[in-house]
């Protein structure tokens, strides 16, 4: 994609000039297509998901800064979290279907509870910004390595590097075992 495409639709965008969009869809509809389908599965599904994307991305077109992200990352950012939502929707609707007759449904006990894990969000803001946002997307955005990579724009081994850093960090935070434990129950 040209640059300067690219600079036209950002300008159009925070002109909320209706030809954004269009430009938007012809330049990276089936791209984010692509996105929305890989998470949901389902075509008619991605479909839907590639609308509402649009609908965020005109709605949220005035919170999109050049200097931290390119626009296909903040496009597929929206559109993956999109269809990600999509799906919890959809699975927390099924799960209700299912629970109706279920008579303990709000008895959750407090077994899946991990309270030294309460605080991990905290404690990440005391570890550098360049391994906190690799944790985050890895473990809290559900990225694995590579996508992690591609949506950050830094290479898969910067990715690794950081990764293995950002847990020795929290380590210091929490202990070693600690982190293990940590990491084994934000993977699973």
């Amino acid at each position: 994609m040209s640059t300067l495409i690219e600079r036209h639709i950002v300008s159009l965008l925070a002109e909320k000039d209706d030809k954004a969009i269009s430009l938007l869809y012809d330049n990276y509809g089936d791209t984010l297509f692509g996105v929305a389908y890989k998470v949901v599965k389902d075509e008619d599904l991605a479909q839907d998901v590639l609308q509402e994307s649009f609908v965020k991305i005109w709605k949220k077109a005035d919170s999109y800064d050049a200097s931290k992200a390119k626009l296909f990352t903040w496009l597929f950012r929206i559109t993956r979290n999109t269809a990600i939502d999509k799906l919890r929707s959809i699975n927390n609707k099924a799960d209700k279907e299912v629970q109706i007759d279920v008579s303990d449904v709000y008895n959750l006990g407090v077994s899946g509870i991990r309270p030294e894990f309460m605080d991990v969000q905290e404690n990440l803001d005391k570890i550098e910004p360049k391994y906190k946002i690799v944790l985050e997307a890895l473990f809290f955005e559900g990225m694995t390595q590579q996508e992690a990579s591609d949506e950050l724009d830094i290479p898969l081994g910067t990715i690794k590097s950081r990764l293995k850093i950002g847990l020795r960090e929290l380590g210091k935070i929490y202990g070693t075992s600690m982190t293990l434990l940590l990491l084994i129950n934000l993977l699973t």
